[in-house]
């Protein structure tokens, strides 16, 4: 499975950390950036990864910032996507089995790298349940973003 990748400067430890553990669970990676610890906008990294899930070019995303709400915000504008901010692994089981989430946005800042990693190994190994009632949701979402993202 290939994973986008993206943070800003608040993002960019926990970032790396999730690089290497990707790498190390053979998971194929596009790291979106960015590289440096400079201050950088949130928005630019959350979107570039977001286009990789959109286009097909990546199968899922993986986004950090200092909170992880301004880059799941900002990943959430592109159509097609579905980021889910999560601080533990419960919240990442549920939106992958109900939301058929293909983006996790997590929080530099907020979560440790032990529970961070633990939440993406939940996040990329919990299949969508593919229930009806699911997948009804999910599509009115699509509707919605056909209505309004013109």
């Amino acid at each position: 499975m290939k994973i986008a990748l993206g943070c800003d400067h608040g993002g960019l430890t926990l970032k790396n950390q999730i690089a290497e553990y990707l790498s190390a669970n053979g998971y194929e990676i596009l790291d979106l950036g960015t590289t440096t610890y400079a201050s950088c906008d949130y928005p630019d990294y959350g979107v570039a990864a977001a286009e990789a899930v959109a286009n097909g070019s990546c199968e899922r995303g993986i986004v950090v910032c200092t909170t992880g709400v301004g880059i799941s915000i900002a990943a959430n504008k592109v159509p097609g996507i579905r980021c889910a901010l999560c601080s533990e692994p419960l919240s990442a089981k549920m939106t992958r089995l109900h939301n058929d989430a293909n983006m996790l946005a997590l929080g530099g800042g907020i979560v440790g790298a032990a529970l961070a990693l633990e939440i993406v190994r939940v996040f990329l190994t919990t299949p969508f349940s593919e229930e009806e009632r699911h997948q009804k949701r999910i599509d009115k979402i699509a509707a919605l973003e056909r209505k309004y993202m013109k």
